[in-house]
Order: structure tokens, then sequence, then C-alpha cells
């Protein structure tokens, strides 16, 4: 498993962001919490983490994963698909991110959101914990 190094103050809110610059802080918000998750892809360009806890049929269970594509970095996150009232207090701001019911897409990424998607990934993680999903 590659793990690139990660300078994680580094938000980029420039329209010059290279994907790296985009992508290891959208990472390292789910990588934060590694130790509750199976980490299946971990390259320059694509994160996937699973569960540790496996589903009710015995398949891992999605929890997380960024993705760097054509202009775009998507980072989709489960636990706001299965626990919705998780995105209640969401800024507009992140709101506009939003593409589906569990995927935020983004070209530039501000402090502000960055430390917006820290709070929701950290309870979502409280959220898989309490019902036994980590």
């Amino acid at each position: 498993m590659k793990t690139p190094g990660r300078p994680t103050s580094q938000a980029q809110n420039s329209e010059s962001a290279t994907p790296s610059a985009l992508f290891i802080p959208l990472r390292d918000l789910l990588l934060a919490h590694k130790d509750a998750l199976a980490v299946v892809h971990d390259t320059d360009t694509h994160f996937y983490a699973n569960c540790n806890v496996a589903d009710s049929k015995g398949k891992p269970q999605f929890f997380g994963a960024v993705k760097v594509s054509a202009n775009r970095h998507a980072l989709h996150f489960m636990p706001v698909y299965d626990f919705p009232e998780l995105l209640a207090g969401l800024s507009p701001a992140l709101k506009k991110h939003m593409q589906g019911k569990s995927c935020f897409n983004f070209d530039v990424l501000d402090p502000a959101l960055l430390q917006e998607l820290q709070k929701l990934i950290e309870q979502g993680v409280r959220c898989y914990k309490a019902a036994g999903k980590l």
C-alpha cells in the first residue's frame, strides 16, 4: 500500500491548486479514523475504506472514499447516507458541493469547508460506532 506524504494543514483556496493539494487533505479526513477502517485502496489519486465490521450478510461495508477525476475530487461518505440527520446543520457553502446523497465534489477547497467536513466526518464516525458498524 502506497502512503504519500500528508501535509494536513495545506487546504487550498486557489484555483491553481495541484491535485494532491486537494486530495491529501480530503484523504486525511478519512484516514484519521484508520483504526476503525479496513483500507482497500491508498494511492496518490484514490483512497477507499470499508468498515472493519462486516454487514449483516458478512460483506465489507463501505465507509468512505476520495477519488481524483478529470478536474474534480469526490469525497464519498456513507454515514451521511445512513444517518441523513447529519446533514441538517450543513452550511449552504458545503451543500453546494453535494451531489447525490453521500458525495461531495470539489475543485477548490477552502479551510472553512475542510473544518466543516472534519466535524461532519467525526459525527458520522460516532454514529457508526454507536450503531456497531465500526
